[in-house]
């Protein structure tokens, strides 16, 4: 299945734009329940006010929200952005650490955020559990687990540790264009004929097609 994924996705790639560890470790915090899309909209914004951890860690709150605040939970992701700077110029002298231990310890940081953030800023291999990937590793039939971190274990035996971070990529990919939450578009699907889950969504060719979501989602 994974071969099949990098045949159909050659070309996958995060769709957060970023220059820097830290422009994308800002990204991933603001796309939390917020598409790459939206959160593409207000970055050369944010990126432009602020473009060091110092800029951050000694920013007006009020202006942060503003200009996130189309991203929703904007205060929560302030707060976070903020209180992440802070703890990046007081632990690490203001250069993002590109270790997993050290990027969980930062306030709004997760597993998910840090992968992101190892995987595609710092060339370190790392699964990306979001929705698409627990969704679809589940329709898989690769395992039963809703626990992220279980599920990106698991996984991690699976797949060759140098292909995580693109494997998390075709994944999402895939979670976003054709095997989609409510109704995936089976008929489409490269992958029906491995797939226990296939007939979930429409089987027929033509009206799986319609279902289909075309990119870039960035």
């Amino acid at each position: 299945m994974n071969r099949i994924l990098a045949e159909t996705y050659p070309d996958a790639h995060c769709e957060l734009d970023f220059g820097t560890p830290l422009e994308l470790l800002v990204a991933t915090i603001l796309s939390a329940q917020c598409t790459d899309k939206r959160v593409n909209m207000v970055t050369p914004v944010l990126f432009a006010k602020y473009p060091t951890v110092a800029d951050y860690a000694a920013a007006d709150p009020a202006e942060i929200e503003e200009i996130i605040r189309s991203t929703g939970f904007y205060r929560a992701k302030t707060n976070n952005i903020i209180g992440m700077a802070q703890a990046v110029r007081d632990r690490y002298g203001g250069e993002v650490p590109g270790k997993l231990k050290d990027l969980v310890g930062l306030p709004g940081v997760g597993r998910k955020t840090a992968n992101v953030v190892l995987g595609n800023a710092f060339g370190v291999p790392g699964l990306t559990v979001d929705t698409h990937f627990q969704r679809l590793v589940r329709r898989f039939g690769w395992t039963d687990e809703t626990d992220p971190v279980k599920i990106e274990q698991f996984v991690g035996e699976l797949i060759p540790k140098r292909e995580w971070t693109v494997f998390s990529h075709r994944v999402i990919w895939h979670g976003r264009r054709i095997c989609i939450a409510r109704k995936p578009a089976c008929g489409a699907c490269p992958l029906a004929a491995l797939c226990p889950s296939y007939g979930t969504g429409p089987t027929d060719a033509a009206e799986a097609a319609k279902l289909v979501r075309s990119g870039p989602f960035s």
